[in-house]
């Protein structure tokens, strides 16, 4: 492949905010109106999970976006806070970011060099703003409603105390009240962002919140990290909450709980397993299929064993050690890998039962009906009838 330099704005010139927004669910909010800006919104009803308000819908080269909690970005801010759904490889999220919008541009991925005039600028605008918010400490004798709509105790809510604040944006002209927010650290220990929880399944992070290399982090070590045995990796903190509430007898006092916030990152991974350097970390993510790419690429990282990952019909294919073979979304993943692998099982899965998507559905009684793989009698039912209508395989 030949080595190029990234151009981003000329990929910024043919792939826009609403592109990569389509392709990641979201969908246009009629109810707003269309103007010189539409709403687009991920999830529906009581599950909505976000809103972006758009600019410029009808050009690309020149579309940003921005929530009503203040935080905002162009195309490349959308895609690096969703890196996890597009599963590229790459160094750093710059690399890949670049790789996500030449495929949405339909243009060769580069070989990754990066444009220093343009990231030093991005990197400039986008940085964590700590002096921008309010923080303060949850009043045990009035916790807030949302922690029982979620199905967390007080007691819960007492323990994960030193990991869970009350944040308001000064920056916000259109919300003057507070949110839960969940400190995202480094491996300092310096806050470097927030995930933000808040009424009405209002989802979101804090602007510039490092994403990369950050996590939310529950260490229940007392600040002994050598103590930990075992850290528990989940996509949210209520998740994780929820898992340490119906799990906490089965514990081990000295645990860590994770959240990566919906996206993973390698950096993440890393950095939060360099905090702990004696623990075993446990896949504990989505029951679904991108939670159980989160879970390979876990195991591939910490075994040090490159991969490959892509979806075929009901299996996930892998390809890593010279070997090419399929993995069983339904079934625990370290042994199956260790049939074609040499895996030391330095991760573990413990994971939501399989009615229900998650451990914070888990705890609220809300199953789902996943199909992870279809049924043997669905597949033949399926074969049979492609057979009848002479459909082509």
């Amino acid at each position: 492949m030949p080595d190029y330099k990234v151009n981003f704005k000329e990929l910024k010139s043919r792939v826009g905010v609403t592109d990569v927004a389509y392709a990641l669910g979201y969908r246009l909010d009629r109810k707003a109106g269309v103007g010189r800006y539409i709403e687009l919104v991920l999830g529906d009803g009581r599950e909505k999970r976000d809103t972006i308000i758009v600019s410029h819908p009808n050009d690309r080269g020149t579309q940003t976006f921005f929530r009503r909690d203040g935080s905002k970005g162009d195309v490349l801010t959308l895609i690096r806070e969703n890196l996890g759904a597009f599963f590229v490889t790459g160094k750093d999220d710059w690399q890949k970011t670049a790789k996500v919008m030449a495929r949405f541009a339909n243009m060769p991925e580069p070989e990754y060099h990066e444009d220093w005039e343009y990231l030093k600028s991005a990197k400039a605008a986008s940085a964590f703003d700590i002096s921008r918010y309010e923080v303060k400490q949850i009043d045990m004798e009035r916790i807030p409603q949302i922690f029982h709509q979620r199905g967390l105790s007080d007691e819960t809510v007492r323990q994960f105390a030193p990991f869970v604040f009350l944040i308001r944006d000064r920056r916000n002209g259109n919300f003057d009240g507070y949110n839960i927010g969940f400190p995202y650290t480094d491996t300092d220990n310096q806050v470097k962002g927030y995930e933000v929880r808040g009424y009405g399944g209002y989802k979101s992070k804090a602007a510039g919140t490092d994403s990369s290399s950050a996590a939310w982090v529950a260490d229940f070590s007392g600040g002994n990290p050598e103590a930990v045995r075992c850290v528990f990796f989940c996509e949210s903190a209520f998740d994780a909450m929820a898992f340490h509430q119906m799990n906490r007898n089965q514990l081990h006092p000295d645990v860590a709980l994770v959240s990566l916030g919906g996206t993973f990152s390698d950096n993440q991974i890393t950095g939060v397993m360099n905090r702990f350097p004696n623990a075993k970390a446990f896949d504990c993510f989505d029951n679904d299929i991108a939670g159980r790419i989160y879970g390979l690429r876990m195991i591939g990282l910490l075994e040090g064993i490159p991969m490959k990952i892509s979806k075929t019909e009901g299996y996930l294919q892998v390809e890593a050690g010279g070997k090419n073979f399929t993995v069983n979304p339904g079934k625990a993943l370290p042994s199956q890998l260790a049939a074609h692998l040499p895996v030391h099982y330095s991760t573990g899965q413990w994971l939501p039962p399989k009615a229900f998507k998650d451990w914070n559905d888990c705890l609220l009684n809300k199953p789902v009906a996943p199909v992870l793989v279809p049924r043997k009698e669905e597949r033949d039912r399926n074969l049979a009838e492609r057979r009848k209508g002479n459909l082509k395989m």
